[in-house]
């Protein structure tokens, strides 16, 4: 039995960090603000502004575990956004005819269409063209930036149906309707990490692209399917973004991508890829959102926060290298114990 609770504490040491984390976070925060942070109306805030980040945390993860990132992720989201927005607007098309519900089910469709679209866009520049995902991503950044900039000419498009900003503000028995769809993208998410063979092939070529070769993997599919998948959750963030503002810009949510990344790695996601939970990643996110509440608490200004994010990842990206390095010691060594064992 020890040795069987030996293994599991082994298998997610990340996931055993990350609650530790969490409790010293909850109980700092008790103490240092008290019924400021913990009251109903806090944790309401919250929950409507952690479901947009952390969809855009579960894609940033996704790319991760495949070995890669994606650097494109807000920007893909704002464009999307954009989309969404002249179509609901009838600017791409007269909608004047349309019932409202019948303008946003058009909306919806082409932010989605068009975020799927773009992430399927890196992972063609990755697959066959063999770009780092840094590099492709990074460009494709600035190439949906400036699409956004040119079509929007830097002004934010407004004026939406009522119906369709209930859904950033709107709640069921005083849950928001935000939350129900992250709560379903995340466990599609589980079951497709854990329980199908595309997320253990994602794992194993995340692991080694060379081994995954070698075991029939389609690596050039797996990566398109993968950022695909990305680029769609970029879309569904769009729509939380756009439906909670009531506009639709280039330049939201920008402070998101340094968190969404710090999100994975603390979350238990390897940069180097091949390792990582969707469940630790929504842990991560929740105790990201409560620092971030604790900081508008303080009147941070943003620099200092992106301070406080820079620092946070790279301690965490360094306990992860160090509880690595150790577990592989220890792995490495158990095989000579038993053979030294064995000789006497």
């Amino acid at each position: 039995m020890g040795e069987k609770f030996k293994r599991m504490i082994k298998k997610d040491i990340s996931i055993t960090i990350l609650a530790c984390f969490i409790i010293g976070i909850m109980l700092f925060l008790a103490i240092s603000l008290g019924g400021k942070m913990y009251n109903v109306r806090n944790f309401s805030s919250m929950a409507f502004q952690v479901s947009e980040f952390a969809v855009l945390s579960l894609g940033m993860s996704l790319a991760m575990m495949l070995g890669g990132i994606d650097l494109s992720i807000i920007a893909n989201a704002n464009l999307s956004g954009i989309i969404a927005g002249y179509v609901m607007c009838g600017k791409l098309f007269n909608t004047g005819n349309m019932s409202p519900a019948v303008v946003i089910f058009l909306a919806v469709l082409a932010a989605l269409t068009c975020a799927a679209l773009l992430g399927a866009l890196n992972g063609v520049m990755i697959a066959k063209f063999s770009a780092p995902p840094m590099v492709a991503t990074l460009g494709t950044m600035t190439f949906y930036n400036g699409i956004g900039m040119a079509i929007t000419g830097g002004q934010g498009i407004v004026g939406f149906p009522d119906m369709f900003l209930k859904f950033g503000s709107g709640a069921v028995f005083q849950i928001p309707y935000v939350v129900i769809v992250l709560f379903f993208v995340a466990i599609i998410l589980m079951f497709v990490m854990e329980k199908t063979t595309f997320g253990r092939k994602l794992y194993i070529m995340g692991e080694n692209h060379t081994a995954a070769r070698f075991s029939a993997i389609k690596n050039e599919r797996l990566i398109i399917i993968t950022y695909t998948i990305v680029g769609l959750l970029a879309g569904i963030a769009s729509l939380m973004i756009v439906s909670r503002v009531n506009s639709a810009k280039v330049g939201y949510g920008d402070t998101y991508l340094l968190q969404a990344i710090l999100v994975a790695v603390l979350g238990g996601v390897s940069p180097s890829g091949g390792k990582g939970k969707i469940f630790g990643v929504l842990l991560a996110v929740f105790s990201t959102q409560m620092l971030s509440s604790a900081f508008t608490q303080w009147q941070f200004s943003p620099y200092s926060k992106k301070l406080v994010w820079g620092a946070m990842l790279v301690i965490i990206m360094l306990i992860n290298l160090l509880v690595d390095k150790k577990m592989q010691t220890v792995t490495a060594a158990a095989p000579a114990k038993k053979g030294a064992a064995a000789q006497s």
